[in-house]
Formats: C-alpha cells, sequence, structure tokens
C-alpha cells in the first residue's frame, strides 16, 4: 500500500484549503481515483489538518506506479502549489503511518479522540464507493485496532489539551468571565461544536447559524443556544463577543468587508474570531482591522503543541504499540503475496527431482525395494529444503521491502513457475483433499526482522501411476509438524 497527502506538518493551511475534499466531492475522487489502472483500492481521510490518500494496486501492479497516479489525481485538484507538499510512503512506511495517524500520534494535538471516528468515517466512504478491498480493508481494520489500542493501553488521551479548549482559554483572556458573553457558531464541525459547548459550560450564551434550519436546531438545543439562518451572519457578529467558523465553504463567508461593516455598530467592542475550517471562514486581513482578534487552526496548534511536552512518555509507549502491530501487518503481507511463489518454488524443484526418480525407478532403480526408495524419498526432501533454503529465506526477509515484487518477478520468470500444471502436481492433505502448497512462516522477531526460517515443507512420496508417466507423480504430504500459523496459498490469516 501506499499513502499520498499533506498535512498540518508538511504544509500551512493557505495550501491545505487548495486540497480539502468535501464530503460531497468525495464520489467523484473515487471515480477518479479508480479509473487509473495503477489503483486498486483506495480511501480518503480529509480533516482539516490532513488529506490523505491511501492506495494499493491492482494485482501485479507496482506501488511506484500506484504512487505516481494518486499524485496525478491530488495535483489534479490542488495544481502545482500542492504537489510541492505532497508527501509519500510506500509499504512499511505507509503501514506504519496509517497506524501512527490511527493513534493520534500524527495529530496537531496528540492523543485527540476525533482522528478514530474520522478514520472510520473514512473507511465506511470508501466501503461505499466500492473503493475497499482486501489489502486496504486489512489494513484499515487493524489501524482502528491500534489507536483503540494506544488509547486504552497508554494515557495518551488523559488531561486532554484540544484546539477547543485552547480556543476557550484564548477567548477567557481576552474577556475574563465569560458570563453573559455571547458566542456565534457558524456552520458545523466536530471541534467548532466542541468549543461551542466548552463555551455554554463557561456561561457563554450560543448563537448557532447554519445552512440547515434543522440542523440549527439541533445544535442549538445541545448546547441550551438560539438558531438562526446564515443569512442572519452580519446581523449575529454585530451582537456576539466571540464566533466559531467551522462551514464547509470553498470561499470565505467573514470577509473584510463584512466585519468592517460590523465595526460600526459594534462601536469598539472587541471581536474574537476562531477560525477552525478548512478551506478557511475568515479572511486573514481580518486580523488586521482593530479591535479584532482571528486565530485559526495554525495558530490554536501552536499554542497547543506547548502544552503537551509533559506527554512524550505515553507518546513513547503508543509508538511501541504501532511499531508492534506494523510488524505484524508486515507478516501477514508476507504470507499473502510471498507465499504462493514460495510454494511454486518447491513444486517446481520437487516435480522436477521426484520426475527424475521416477524413471530411475521404472529403469536402472527398478530393482531396489520399498525401504531403498522411502531413503531415495527422503534424500529428495532434504535436497530440496537445503537447495532452496537460501533463496527462501532471503524472500521472506523482503516483506514490506520496495524490491520485494522485482525478486518475486524474477523468480517466477527464472524458474517458469507459471507452467506448472496443476493437474500434474497435487499436494495432498491427510484427508484427501488437495491444496496448492503448506509453507510456515517465521513471526517477526523483537527487533523487527524475520526470525530464523521454519519451513513445514511437506515429505513427498511418489505413487507411479499406470502410463509410467511423470505426470502421474503425486506428493502426498506426511508431515506432523504442522503449526496453526501454516498457510495454504494465499491464505488469509484472518
Amino acid at each position: 500500500m501506499v499513502v499520498v497527502g499533506l498535512s498540518h506538518k508538511t504544509a500551512p493551511i493557505a495550501v491545505r484549503e487548495r486540497l480539502a475534499v468535501q464530503r460531497d466531492a468525495l464520489p467523484a475522487l473515487y471515480t477518479r481515483l479508480l479509473a487509473d489502472r495503477s489503483i486498486g483500492e483506495a480511501v480518503v481521510l480529509s480533516t482539516c489538518n490532513r488529506v490523505e490518500v491511501y492506495a494499493a494496486p491492482p494485482r501485479g501492479g507496482s506501488l511506484e506506479a500506484t504512487s505516481r497516479a494518486t499524485i496525478g489525481a491530488l495535483a489534479a485538484i490542488g495544481g502545482d502549489a500542492v504537489t510541492m507538499h505532497l508527501g509519500r510512503k510506500e509499504g512499511g512506511d505507509a503501514v506504519r503511518h496509517l497506524f501512527r495517524v490511527a493513534s493520534s500520534l500524527d495529530s496537531l494535538v496528540v492523543g485527540e479522540p476525533q482522528i478514530l471516528g474520522q478514520l472510520k468515517d473514512a473507511i465506511e466512504l470508501a466501503r461505499e464507493g466500492k473503493a475497499l478491498g482486501r489489502t486496504l480493508g486489512k489494513a484499515m481494520l487493524r489501524a482502528v485496532r491500534v489507536g483503540k489500542r494506544a488509547r486504552s493501553e497508554t494515557a495518551i488521551g488523559e488531561g486532554q489539551v484540544s484546539v477547543s479548549s485552547v480556543a476557550v482559554d484564548l477567548a477567557q483572556e481576552i474577556f475574563g468571565d465569560l458570563t453573559g458573553r455571547k458566542a456565534a457558531l457558524v456552520g458545523a464541525g466536530e471541534m467548532a461544536e466542541a468549543a461551542a459547548k466548552l463555551l455554554a459550560k463557561a456561561g457563554a450564551k450560543i448563537i448557532v447559524l447554519n445552512r440547515s434550519p434543522a440542523r440549527a436546531k439541533v445544535l442549538a438545543y445541545e448546547v441550551s443556544g438560539e438558531p438562526r439562518g446564515m443569512q442572519e451572519l452580519e446581523r449575529t457578529l454585530g451582537e456576539v463577543d466571540i464566533a466559531i467558523g467551522s462551514t464547509s465553504s470553498p470561499t470565505p463567508v467573514i470577509t473584510v468587508d463584512l466585519v468592517k461593516r460590523v465595526r460600526k455598530v459594534r462601536r469598539g467592542k472587541s471581536l474574537f474570531l476562531i477560525d477552525i475550517a478548512v478551506p478557511r471562514d475568515v479572511e486573514p486581513a481580518v486580523n488586521d482591522l482593530d479591535g479584532v482578534y482571528l486565530y485559526d487552526v495554525d495558530d490554536l496548534s501552536q499554542i497547543v503543541a506547548q502544552s503537551l511536552e509533559g506527554r512524550a512518555a505515553e507518546a513513547a509507549r503508543a509508538e511501541a504499540i504501532v511499531e508492534e502491530e506494523a510488524r505484524a501487518f508486515e507478516h501477514w503481507t508476507l504470507e499473502r503475496e510471498l507465499t504462493p511463489t514460495i510454494v511454486g518454488l518447491f513444486n517446481r524443484t520437487r516435480a522436477v527431482l521426484l520426475a527424475e526418480l521416477e524413471r530411475s525407478f521404472a529403469g536402472r532403480l527398478k530393482h531396489l525395494g520399498a525401504a531403498e526408495k522411502e531413503a531415495l524419498l527422503v534424500m529428495v526432501d532434504a535436497a530440496t529444503n537445503k537447495l532452496l533454503h537460501a533463496p527462501v529465506t532471503r524472500l521472506k526477509e523482503l516483506a514490506g521491502d520496495a524490491r520485494a515484487e522485482g525478486y518475486v518477478e524474477a523468480v517466477h520468470d527464472l524458474f517458469d513457475l507459471s507452467a506448472i500444471a496443476l493437474d500434474a502436481i497435487t499436494l495432498g492433505g491427510s484427508d484427501g483433499s488437495a491444496i496448492d502448497g503448506a509453507i510456515t512462516l517465521p513471526t517477526p522477531g523483537t527487533n523487527g526482522k524475520a526470525q530464523s526460517p521454519s519451513s513445514t515443507i511437506p515429505r513427498a512420496t511418489v505413487q507411479a501411476s499406470s502410463a509410467g508417466t511423470p505426470a502421474a507423480a503425486t506428493l502426498a504430504s506426511t508431515s506432523a509438524s504442522a503449526s496453526p500459523r501454516e498457510v495454504a496459498g494465499a491464505k488469509d490469516l484472518g
């Protein structure tokens, strides 16, 4: 999988708002992404602090091609100004980034709870857009699990400092006691609603403005406030002391000209504007007007960061959880992507050796008894394991490595694995059912590397057909050491 996008860490708000993708624009973006043959799956995570596309290639596709296609899709939305700020990660790095995001380790406010809900929404929207497949589906579900573990197994979310709480603290610094003060919630948004509730708790009277009268009534009820339509914005700004902008408008709704008109009726009273929207709801030049105090998301974030230094120890514990889960996911990916190749390699090698042995049994070695033939079969198994030990170990070590795809393709080409006839070679279970093969893969070590390989290779016996041809050879498993982590072909670990 890959991730391409930008966040508060890589781009200022003036750039982020150019790429902001509102909910109603997501279907079109998913259509654009999936129309590219280099993208097989996609999940778009769009918040006020980040816009990221997680993508996976189709079967046989490359991560590099998927990254380029995803960059192209985002560049078409934001233009050159956005492209130069886009970052990308591939393979294991992309997985770790996703898990850090889900754990709020990459958030403006480390430990904030909103991101997990936003990620769940993104997953559901991707599913609705038929953009969620096996790879991203597994990654996203594990990311949610990682986020929950980080909050339940560490104290990263305790003593919460948030953008909303900082906004209220600043309002109290400007106005002192907020009892009796008036505040307007312009639009709707999780952080803005949280700030409105904190202001109401501090004694402020809340006015809720929304394009939807029904939505305005619901929000007003939650904060014991007064609902109004957006057409009353100018009148409301003339009355309130604090206004929180959180609409989904692509252009500012609170302009310099609007505030200039409002200042005339306010007669010198201070106006505190909190702009939590991306794209921004308030024109930045408003901050140059006397008696107007404007704070946007980036301003509030800098203040928040200064308050979070004491959370470093809990963040380190959460990072350890991320690393543990990332290694587990890489192991699943290894089993899914490399097992068919490894099984094919063993099948191919065995087929050649056993075919030659069968010819010898029918010719020069036909005088051998059952015990001698069994000894030769054991030798074939031992030779196969020793011959393939080094290349198989190397393949296993490539989990999450960008070079893995090239190595797998080379193995398929060099050993002509696609030419193996399924009806010529059958790996059979004890119940006689045919499977593609069984390989026990190593579990990750504590240092993040795979432990020494421990492949369980079914020992073979040969049963000559009446035709006496190599194609009639049947490999029957007699191994009794198979573990629960054995996989058949590309079997999902679940």
